[in-house]
């Protein structure tokens, strides 16, 4: 049994994770250019100004994707290498180095899936309020007309944001990824909703500008959770908290977000949670956010158990000795790829795309100068069929990116951790297929028929 004969096969980046030249060809700071140099904000004061070097290294990168058999590359653009100031003049380098990769990634057959932001927001645009000020969607929907204007032509596929649960959360509420902050519950709340404003105009400015008609998603962090045992009453409890109130599972509460863009409202439970920190929902605000889309894209790596329980749904801890990915600490539970597109489908009935799925290993060059990542081949080999199971359940899954091509900047944990199919070997720069590359590529080749 194979995926279905369009399935789009891919790997996934950001922009600063890998591009390097943080300060050339007329490039102006991102929250990440300025985070990175605050002590003790990331590991051993690491920051992406060099990176992969992507930015110089994009052809032989590229023709390593085309080597491997990846059919389509999820990347992202600095927002700042385009427009310096996050407004107003276009700076021509930047925009010119992504003309060149798409470009690139057009003539080696990959299709370029364009995410507009991936986390480095423009610095400039911070110090006028960022996400706290509402005029940040009007910045973003600039953003996003220069680039629909400019790459539209070529780009058929594009996302607005990356995880913004993420970059509001731990950017703005725990203070452990850029810029950094610690804002009040009702500032939290501001932001959240100016980003999903910014969203929501990304999506009206991409269409309006480009010029072959637009495939249109988002890739959000989907918080997963699976039934303890496949039983209706288990999978029933596994449903029901996975789009929970925010008593529970916080600010990734998933149906805040998805409820919003997909439905048009947020949860009358999450706003009466919140009280007076609720959103100011200004006429016309959700219509703008909840712009039809073509997909749902949805970064998986991992997800909790469920059991129904005479309380009422019960998360179910892991049992003593669990396994973990090696580096990041996180369970290995396949069946959030099963369980995941499911329950997202049948709420939402959007085809699914896995934007991002992976993990983190401790790889190192071994005697015979391969890397050797037997445990990341097992981690996507046991995913990858629970996402063929869902496809042959009738979950519409469209595509799968794997997290990530190369090893890069990991955020906050620098290059601490390795989560490419090619390992980067940073003091040289030099780039090593690890065996699951060509794993990869060989469940590629068949479609998936031979997992």
């Amino acid at each position: 049994m194979a995926f279905k004969k369009d399935f789009t096969w891919g790997v996934a980046s950001a922009s600063y994770q890998i591009e390097g030249a943080a300060r050339e060809d007329g490039k102006e700071p991102s929250v990440w250019d300025m985070f990175c140099r605050k002590p003790g904000a990331v590991w051993q004061g690491q920051n992406g100004d060099v990176a992969c070097e992507h930015y110089y290294r994009y052809r032989e990168d590229i023709a390593l994707m085309k080597r491997i058999g990846v059919r389509a590359s999820r990347f992202s653009v600095s927002w700042p290498r385009v427009l310096p100031a996050g407004v107003g003049p276009i700076n021509d380098k930047g925009l010119d180095f992504y003309d060149r990769l798409v470009d690139e990634y057009l003539a080696a057959g990959i299709e370029p899936w364009l995410t507009l932001f991936h986390w480095d927001y423009p610095l400039a645009l911070y110090h006028r309020g960022g996400w706290l000020n509402r005029e940040s969607a009007d910045w973003f929907a600039e953003y996003a007309r220069v680039l629909a204007t400019r790459l539209g032509d070529r780009v058929t596929h594009w996302m607005t944001h990356n995880e913004p649960q993420c970059f509001i959360i731990l950017g703005h509420q725990d203070g452990i990824h850029a810029p950094g902050d610690k804002l009040r519950f009702d500032e939290i709340v501001r932001a959240m909703h100016h980003a999903m404003l910014a969203h929501g105009r990304g999506v009206m400015a991409i269409r309006a500008h480009a010029a072959r008609k637009p495939t249109v998603g988002i890739a959000m962090v989907a918080v997963t959770r699976m039934p303890n045992t496949e039983t209706p009453a288990d999978i029933e409890a596994a449903r029901t908290v996975m789009f929970e109130e925010p008593s529970r599972n916080g600010f990734l509460f998933n149906a805040w977000w998805f409820d919003a863009m997909l439905k048009g409202a947020y949860p009358a439970e999450g706003l009466k949670l919140f009280g007076e920190a609720a959103p100011d929902i200004q006429p016309g605000d959700m219509a703008i956010i909840a712009q039809p889309l073509d997909f749902l894209g949805a970064n998986i790596y991992n997800g909790r158990h469920v059991a129904a329980t005479l309380q009422g749904p019960q998360l179910v801890p892991l049992p003593a000795g669990y396994p973990k990915t090696t580096q990041d600490n996180w369970p290995i539970t396949p069946t959030c790829l099963y369980w995941g597109p499911r329950f997202l489908h049948e709420r939402y009935g959007l085809p699914i795309v896995i934007t991002e799925n992976g993990c983190q290993v401790a790889d190192v060059i071994s005697l015979d100068g391969r890397v050797h990542d037997p445990q990341r081949i097992d981690y996507l080999h046991r995913h990858l069929l629970e996402l063929r199971r869902a496809a042959a359940d009738g979950v519409d899954v469209g595509g799968y990116f794997q997290w990530c091509f190369t090893d890069n900047f990991e955020w906050a944990l620098g290059d601490a951790v390795r989560v490419g199919l090619v390992y980067t070997d940073y003091p040289t720069q030099r780039r090593i297929p690890k065996d699951s590359a060509a794993w990869y590529g060989d469940v590629i080749r068949t479609n998936g028929a031979e997992l």
